[in-house]
């Protein structure tokens, strides 16, 4: 069994920052895509930012040149650096990894989700 347990969320102004951390363990051979997704009030779950175990990124067109996506490979963690922070970056964020795995003795890849942590800007 995997477990991704997310932390940094909170209360922040318009135009400040916040870093979500997140963190998988449990039965991991290896971490291949590593994400950052998000749902707000009334909307569906999306896309924020992907990352590659090589290090090649994604970002979703509302957050780029404001959040950065990384990971430390060696601590099976992925962090999210948020900037210039918008009411419309109120959501819950969700970390989600693509995490092989051996059952048994069959090699299987699954994605696995976090619990979700709360950012909410306001003015």
């Amino acid at each position: 069994q995997v477990q991704l347990v997310e932390s940094g969320g909170g209360l922040v102004q318009p135009g400040g920052s916040l870093r979500l951390s997140c963190e998988a363990s449990g039965s991991i051979l290896s971490i291949y895509t590593m994400g950052w997704y998000r749902q707000g009030p009334g909307k569906q779950r999306e896309l924020v930012a992907t990352i590659t175990r090589g290090g090649s990124t994604n970002y979703a067109d509302p957050v780029k040149g404001r959040f950065t996506i990384s990971r430390d490979n060696a601590k099976n963690t992925v962090s999210l650096q948020m900037n210039s922070l918008i009411p419309e970056d109120t959501a819950v964020y969700y970390c989600n990894a693509d995490v092989g795995s051996y059952t048994g003795s069959v090699y299987r890849t699954r994605g696995y989700w976090g619990q979700g942590t709360q950012v909410t800007v306001f003015s």
